[in-house]
């Protein structure tokens, strides 16, 4: 195939071999991430911009995916990384592992996501027996070779042949504790050389093999194993949980070694163009003399602020510091770059557009759009609606009696509280029984990853914003402090030594800050988010930093405001709930659940009213409910005036308005047995075994109870009718929309709307007031779906009732499906997320879009939104866009980020109806 054809995936006809499986970095580009991996991809953006990139080649997701599929590597890959590593070897003038003067290479892993230490690395692979003591000539420096010799043996070791990584880490805390030494650096070339056989040795115990001396068995091991990866228990729980497909395969990088061990004017680092938990601009990062990258995001080294290195090596600095604005500029956006600086010359290793933190997130935002680097609407696609949430959590109350015990590094904002724990395993368990834990680590590797996930919040004693425990916190949004090197963890203890001597036992209660990186004793309060304060009208922008947060965001919801197609309406069932999502920016009520309204001191009224055996018992109950819901719908006329409200009528399973059948049987039994007068309580267990049902939720309910029992959906209709009539009275401006439930044929509609129709005639005659109610209903039965066109001829608008159409659509209970096996079949894989969190697209999604599509074909200006949980979801609110609906309601508190992602869906889409 020309490498001038595109020749990213195989097309139909094409064979396998016909495929390009190898790029050189300066033939790929950063566009080419599906390809080359994130990596990869701006590996080789970096060699085209002219930055010192060390050079090398990506073998593609393609390869992987085909070794993947069928367990074996592409026949043609072995010749084409044959051809490029030939390449690479007359370019840098030695061969891989030779003798003398060896060229090593490193081989990475590269997602097109970023998946920050869940796949394998391998560094210094060449390096033998005999190639080591060519390094040591070469680099004049005998200790270099031998630690570089004996972190490919660990690595390889771990990564590659399957070893338990805590041997070769007993074998090293062995070493230096014979040395006298608490780092490896202090470790002497002669000890290193007996780390070396040691390590051999654990090899060929663990395998039955000896460590690989032929350079190029090393690196097709080290490639297959980072295939393999791709498959890795960490690897695949990561993705569940950051929602990424599993289907993509990694690219693998092959890169010449550069070398940050090799004395003190050598080291790595990782630097950001901005601060990833604030945002705010400056200099970012850590930096660690004589070590590999392994060192900085492993966490087993405390590092230096990044600031540090103009001191230790200005002329790298100041290079480091041109090349951060060249990619920030480049990019458009946060940079996370790591860097080697071997013997005082700089070398990119990576950049990626970098992880941050909710607030960060939208401080950058606006500050790209103010530097005229992005427009609003790209502004709009930086941020996201799980940010925003994240940024309405509580935070710690400062005013608060506390005892503060250490202070690390801010890593990953957010107030955590729960009961300490030291290893994973604990974290999770304790979590699935109901207990908030923290997770207490010296620092966490990717096999900590199931119990960061479980913990409310992490807490290290090593490490800095760019540790494994920093990263993988920031891009799960999880709370997290580091590197707080005044708590001595001792994790096979299980106990925490706090300055003064204080010890924290496993299950003792810690609070941790992620926005100020303190950690307190015991819990400490919460009091409300800035951000919340600001939807509720009680923050506004100022200079402090939330302010400066708060200032952010209104922007970005401006912007979502303007940009948005779709309404935001708030699921509000009193006067005080509606006032509330007005003040977050709902454009009206999609959901006025008025079963709620019954419970408390009427539920005996509507008990009654079920239960009469009579005319005159019902009509008496219904004179009695009739001034209550008129009040109900005249407070929630005023409190949203102007502006829509949709009414659903009585839709509650018939068992939550009845006695408990047990408890009325046990008590008509005692007054039984004790010979006391029991007439009321028999003839009303005889009533409630009648009307008794085995599955409440799909038995008489919603338009079945409104057509069972006469007068009760007449009675919720005459109650709107009259309270809109005597807002519009006082010169109000109510806005009733009228929904009945749980229809499934057209029939039931039109029989309830005739009645409805009566009604309202009867208040308008008798008002003098002219009223325009518009009666539709709720989709939330297959049926009504599929019989969409027909329900529309008399339904003015539809609402899709998501919760019981996932229900009715997967035959779940909700109620008993989440507890029994949702757990498992997230963990197998099966659903990616829950179909009652976002909407299942594939099958009630296509329900929903089938019959949008057959209402408006029968009613062209029939008013389509959704009511369900779903409304606030932010994938299930673009699904809702694309779709083309009208409105989305959620619950006042999700009113922000439905707003929010109702402005990126719109311009997201128009980006790809452009494209």
């Amino acid at each position: 195939m020309s490498e001038n054809k595109d020749p990213h995936v195989a097309q139909s006809g094409t064979s396998v071999e016909s495929v390009k499986f190898v790029y050189d970095f300066t033939e790929g580009n950063k566009d080419l991430k599906d390809l080359l991996g994130g990596k990869g991809a701006n590996l080789a953006e970096m060699t085209n911009l002219g930055l010192p990139v060390p050079p090398g080649f990506t073998i593609t997701t393609e390869a992987c995916k085909v070794y993947l599929d069928s367990g074996e590597e592409p026949a043609a890959l072995r010749d084409e990384v044959s051809a490029h590593l030939e390449a690479l070897e007359q370019r840098m003038g030695k061969k891989l592992g030779q003798a003398d003067d060896p060229l090593l290479v490193s081989v990475r892993s590269g997602a097109k996501f970023s998946m920050p230490g869940m796949m394998d690395t391998v560094l210094n692979i060449g390096l033998s027996d005999k190639s080591v003591q060519g390094l040591a000539e070469q680099a004049g420096d005998d200790r270099f070779a031998w630690d570089s010799y004996r972190r490919l043996i660990q690595m390889f070791g771990k990564t590659v042949l399957g070893v338990d990584g805590e041997l070769f880490e007993d074998a090293l805390e062995a070493a230096k504790a014979a040395k006298k030494v608490t780092v490896d650096t202090e470790l002497e070339a002669a000890d290193l050389k007996k780390l070396v056989t040691k390590f051999k040795k654990i090899v060929k115990t663990e395998c039955g093999r000896d460590f690989p001396q032929d350079p190029r068995e090393q690196m097709d091991l080290a490639i297959k194993a980072v295939f393999d990866s791709w498959n890795g228990d960490r690897a695949k729980l990561y993705r569940r949980q950051e929602r990424i497909p599993h289907d993509l395969g990694t690219a693998v990088n092959v890169c010449s070694m550069v070398f940050g061990n090799l004395g003190p004017d050598s080291g790595t680092g990782v630097a950001f163009t901005r601060d990833p938990a604030s945002g705010h601009q400056g200099v970012y990062g850590d930096y660690l003399q004589n070590a590999q990258g392994e060192d900085v995001v492993a966490g087993i080294r405390n590092t230096v602020p990044l600031a540090e290195l103009e001191q230790i090596d200005k002329k790298s600095y100041d290079q480091l510091m041109q090349i951060m604005e060249t990619l920030e500029n480049h990019y458009k956006d946060l940079c996370d770059i790591e860097f080697t600086i071997e013997r005082g010359r700089l070398w990119m290793l990576q950049t990626r557009v970098g992880k941050r933190t909710a607030g960060a997130a939208f401080r950058i935002a606006t500050q790209l759009v103010d530097q005229g680097l992005i427009d609003e609407a790209e502004a709009l696609t930086r941020v996201n609606g799980a940010q925003l949430a994240q940024l309405m959590f509580p935070r710690f109350d400062e005013s608060a009696k506390v005892e503060q015990v250490g202070r690390g590094i801010a890593a990953s904002p957010g107030a955590a509280v729960g009961k300490a724990v030291f290893d994973s395993y604990t974290a999770v368990k304790w979590s699935r029984s109901g207990e908030k834990v923290i997770l207490i680590r010296r620092e966490t590797n990717p096999d900590d990853l199931d119990g960061m996930i479980a913990a409310e919040g992490i807490l290290t004693s090593r490490g800095g914003k760019t540790s494994h425990a920093a990263v993988v916190a920031r891009g799960m949004g999880k709370t997290c402090v580091c590197g707080a090197e005044d708590l001595e963890v001792d994790t096979k203890r299980r106990r925490m030594t706090v300055p003064g001597g204080h010890v924290v036992e496993e299950g003792d209660l810690i609070s941790i800050d992620g926005s100020s990186g303190k950690v307190y004793l015991g819990e400490v309060p919460v009091v409300p988010s800035p951000v919340v304060e600001y939807f509720e009208g009680r923050m506004h922008p100022g200079a402090d930093d939330a302010d400066e947060l708060v200032e952010a965001v209104h922007r970005m919801m401006a912007f979502a405001d303007r940009k948005r197609r779709l309404r935001v309406r708030a699921n509000a069932d009193n006067a005080e709930d509606a006032l509330r999502a007005r003040r977050f920016g709902a454009q009206g009520i999609g959901l006025c659940r008025t079963e709620h309204m019954f419970l408390g001191d009427r539920r005996e009224l509507v008990e009654r009213l079920i239960l009469a055996d009579t005319q005159e018992e019902r009509e008496e109950s219904l004179k009695a409910l009739l001034p209550l819901q008129k009040k109900d719908f005249v407070e929630l006329f005023e409190a949203m005036d102007g502006l829509p409200v949709t009414i659903r009528l009585l839709d509650p399973p018939l068992h939550e308005f009845l006695p408990d059948i047990t408890e009325l049987s046990v008590r008509v039994a005692l007054a039984e047995s004790r010979q006391e007068p029991h007439e009321n309580e028999l003839r009303l267990l005889q009533a409630v075994h009648r009307l008794h049902e085995q599955n409440p939720m799909l038995g008489l309910r919603g338009v079945r109870l409104g057509l069972v029992i006469p007068g009760l959906f007449t009675m919720q209709v005459r109650a709107i009718a009259e309270a809109a009539a005597e807002r519009r009275n006082a010169k109000g401006d109510p806005r009733a929309e009228i929904m009945i439930p749980l229809v499934g044929t057209v029939q039931e509609l039109e029989i309830v709307r005739e009645e409805a129709d009566k009604v309202i005639a009867e208040v308008e005659e008798a008002t003098g007031t002219r009223l325009k109610l518009a009666i539709g209903t709720m989709i939330e039965l297959p049926r009504a779906a599929l019989t969409a066109g027909q329900i529309a001829e008399a339904a003015e608008f539809f609402s899709f009732g998501t919760n019981d159409l996932t229900q009715t659509v997967w035959g779940f209970s909700r109620d008993d499906v989440e507890a029994s096996f949702f757990t498992a079949y997230l963990e197998k894989g099966i659903f990616g997320v829950s179909p009652f969190e976002t909407i299942d697209k594939d099958g009630v999604g296509s329900l929903v879009k089938s019959a949008a599509k057959a209402g408006r074909e029968t009613r062209p200006d029939l008013k389509l939104g959704v009511c369900g949980e779903h409304g606030g979801d932010p994938e299930s609110v673009h699904f809702f866009h694309e779709v083309g609906l009208d409105y989305v309601s959620c619950s006042p508190f999700r009113i922000p980020v439905a707003r929010l992602e109702a402005g990126r869906a719109a311009v997201t889409s128009a980006g790809s109806d452009h494209r």
